[in-house]
């Protein structure tokens, strides 16, 4: 690792920022995962932006998906934000340890975390590992504030498969 790279690694260390479940699916095929990587892009047009790793089993889902769910992870769902981001959907069926509901485009929806939006894909965007999908909102529940899950909070948890 460079001395950049170490500086840069450093530095971002210290960033505390919400996580995410990004729900996905394609022909009957559901994936999801947990992602650090998102945030609002613009206000009017309204527009998201998940990025999600491209070793993950979610990216190749969502690459051929059309809708997107996003779910703001709270703080008391610790063990969703385990389910999501510590197991891979390579070797566990994610969607039959939790309540869930299809959503826009069919991507599922968590019954237990109320706050959500569900995009259309507009463009995907190549940084790096991770890919961005850049969201038109077409459905949203937003019930009511929560503290977020933290990045912070999460990382210990150790990733499905290989960061």
């Amino acid at each position: 690792m460079s001395s950049l790279d170490a500086d840069f690694t450093r530095l971002v260390s210290h960033l505390d920022y919400s996580l995410f479940i990004v729900t996905a699916a394609h022909r009957g095929e559901c994936a999801g995962c947990l992602i650090g990587f998102a945030t609002q892009v613009s206000i009017h047009p309204p527009r998201f932006l998940a990025c999600l790793s491209i070793k993950n089993r979610t990216y190749g889902v969502a690459a051929r998906a059309d809708t997107l769910v996003v779910h703001p992870v709270p703080e008391e769902a610790e063990e969703l934000a385990l389910l999501f981001g510590g197991e891979t959907g390579d070797e566990v069926d994610k969607f039959a340890r939790c309540r869930w509901m299809p959503g826009p485009g069919g991507a599922p929806v968590l019954a237990a975390l109320e706050n959500w939006l569900a995009g259309r894909v507009l463009e995907r965007i190549e940084f790096g590992d991770h890919v961005g999908f850049l969201l038109e909102p077409i459905e949203v529940s937003a019930v009511e504030s929560q503290q977020p899950f933290t990045f912070r909070r999460g990382r210990w948890i150790e990733p499905g498969h290989e960061p």
